[in-house]
């Protein structure tokens, strides 16, 4: 079967409101910074008066990867659940604006699209707040298996794993791809999903995952250790090719008993690191799917990478297909 994506994702559907604030507003209220967390629809609603005026931009960690990959000129689609509102609507027309296939039916009752809240403090970091809404309501109903066979990649986010249905839902989809010979890759998304998650995550690497993408910190915190190399060791024995992103220090590819090491790009300054790792998957494997070498691609993440880190929120500004090829040719 001819493939009709080059990646199928499936995610969770949110809007980002982002607003700048003192790390004292953090504080205040006990929540750690630079953290991810999950929150109620009354904090939601708390949390998002206190906030500053802010920007709405659609986002979703998933979702801003395929529209990364789309921006590089990629075949993307996405899967994931919103509700029939405004913010909703908003979600579904930025990412097919975007070059995304997105058919999704849009739930209807009670429950909102989520968002999440994002407090960006003056040093670029940044701390996310979600809440999930309609997320969590996306069902095997809401897959198509044939549009999961003809994907060349299917692209699971991590932090979707933790409702049960959509778990279901992946699931599902993961065996209809494996039925196909099609590839699976994973993010692990979270420190706070791999500790909940931890066993069925290693099983995913173990016997379903063809390409893992994961922060050092999340990498630790899979095999319990905080020796990065530890880590890297026992990732090397149970994934395919596992990508570990570093921040400033740029990534780590393992694959096939080879590491290959490479640099972050220069970033003239950090304005919002939100969608950094989301980026830089999309970047890796819009190169995959072109056919690049491994080392080739993680540099094609990083630039990514530096692109979304360079303004406010997680979507592609600058032409990121023009910025691989100036700097890969």
């Amino acid at each position: 079967m001819t493939a009709r994506h080059d990646v199928l994702a499936i995610g969770n559907a949110l809007v980002d409101v982002i607003a700048e604030a003192p790390a004292s507003f953090l504080a205040e209220r006990n929540i750690a910074k630079g953290s991810m967390r999950l929150i109620g629809a009354d904090e939601a609603e708390t949390l998002y008066a206190a906030m500053a005026q802010g920007r709405e931009i659609s986002g979703g960690s998933a979702a801003n990867t395929v529209a990364g990959m789309a921006a590089m000129g990629a075949k993307p689609a996405f899967v994931g659940r919103v509700a029939n509102d405004q913010l909703g609507t908003i979600f579904a027309h930025d990412i097919r604006a975007a070059g995304v296939d997105f058919t999704t039916a849009a739930s209807v009752g009670t429950t909102p699209t989520g968002r999440c809240l994002i407090v960006v403090t003056p040093d670029g970091d940044r701390t996310m707040n979600t809440y999930l809404g309609a997320c969590q309501e996306l069902s095997e109903a809401d897959l198509d298996a044939e549009t999961v066979a003809a994907a060349q990649i299917l692209y699971l986010e991590g932090y979707l794993w933790d409702p049960p249905v959509p778990r279901a839902a992946m699931k599902k989809a993961i065996a209809v791809a494996r039925a196909n010979g099609r590839k699976v890759a994973m993010t692990l998304s979270d420190v706070f999903c791999v500790e909940g998650h931890r066993a069925d995550f290693r099983d995913l690497l173990e016997s379903h995952v063809d390409l893992m993408f994961g922060n050092e910190n999340e990498v630790c915190a899979l095999y319990q250790t905080q020796n990065l190399d530890e880590a890297m060791a026992e990732l090397a024995k149970h994934s395919a090719i596992a990508v570990v992103t570093r921040s400033s220090k740029g990534a780590v590819v393992l694959e096939g008993g080879r590491r290959h090491v490479v640099a972050a790009e220069p970033v003239a300054r950090v304005l919002d690191t939100t969608g950094a790792g989301d980026l830089f998957a999309g970047g890796f494997m819009a190169a995959m799917v072109a056919g690049r070498s491994m080392p080739d691609c993680a540099r094609a993440g990083c630039i990514a990478a530096a692109e979304v880190i360079g303004h406010f929120g997680a979507r592609p500004e600058a032409d990121l297909k023009a910025l691989v090829a100036a700097r890969l040719g």
